[in-house]
């Protein structure tokens, strides 16, 4: 048993190294003076001319902050309106009962299997059509941004299941009480998932913080450019600077790194600590 923990532990190191290697060599690029050549090889990680000035010019000489805000913008608004939203979709859809349930819930989840590049166009068509664009202010660009991914259908499925494994003599109880259904969802079985919610909250947010397809077709005001867009123009702005595009991802990569660990506590949480004794 222990040399198969042994085994089992090798791999997932070995795992989590090569994971880290593209990580690693971008912040040593980014680390790398203007005398090191960062195409060398053998490859060199441990930069021998270490300078922090790549990250000066970027932020002195590109509007990265105003991207980034860009960014949190519409990350943090996708972020709620996402776990609001699935979470109703996903109450009734758990513990209610009506006709058409099932139907519709695989409705739902055979959305997983279409691509988004698929309903892009129409997307767009409605987004153009309902005025949510830069072109008629900054509100309706940022909300054109966040629209599309206001809710999908991960997140249904995600908190459906979290909420079915809630015991339902807890809610029993709760109505014993004399909680209506609104109090028994916001005050008891929303905080009994919230490492779901919390899982929820972390995809949206890397998946919305890095997005870049959607924004390049939705956005012409520079205003408004978020992170990603922003370092994709950083690239053609100097040239292919290598080390300044390094620099920016470093930086686009940092407000996950927070948001992750901010949540980090609620994955060894048991969902129904103490709910239910004996």
């Amino acid at each position: 048993m222990r040399i198969k923990n042994l085994f089992i532990h090798l791999i997932l190191i070995l795992v989590c190294i090569l994971s880290l290697i593209p990580f690693l060599w971008l912040l040593s690029t980014a680390l790398k003076g203007r005398t090191e050549n960062i195409f060398a090889y053998p490859p060199v990680f441990i930069p021998q001319d270490l300078t922090f000035d790549n990250f000066r010019q970027v932020l002195n000489l590109v509007p990265i902050i105003r991207y980034a805000i860009n960014s949190f913008i519409v990350s943090f608004i996708t972020v709620i309106l996402n776990v609001v939203l699935s979470a109703l979709a996903a109450y009734p859809l758990a513990r209610m009962n009506f006709f058409g349930k099932k139907v519709m819930f695989f409705a739902i989840l055979a959305t997983i299997m279409v691509p988004f590049q698929a309903i892009m166009l129409p997307s767009y068509i409605i987004t153009l059509k309902l005025h949510l664009v830069d072109t008629y202010g900054l509100a309706m660009g940022y909300l054109g941004l966040i629209a599309p991914f206001a809710v999908n259908a991960f997140g249904i499925f995600l908190l459906r299941s979290a909420f079915l494994t809630i015991p339902r003599e807890i809610e029993q109880s709760a109505v014993i009480d004399g909680c209506n259904s609104f109090q028994i969802f916001f005050k008891l079985l929303l905080p009994m998932i919230k490492p779901q919610v919390a899982l929820l909250a972390i995809f949206t947010f890397i998946g919305s913080w890095g997005e870049f397809l959607w924004p390049s077709i939705v956005l012409t005001n520079e205003k408004l450019f978020t992170l990603p867009v922003g370092i994709n123009n950083l690239s053609s702005a100097f040239s292919s600077d290598y080390r300044l595009v390094a620099a920016g991802s470093i930086i686009s990569v940092v407000p996950i790194l927070i948001f992750f660990l901010s949540l980090q506590k609620y994955f060894i949480q048991n969902s129904t600590d103490g709910a239910v004794k004996g």
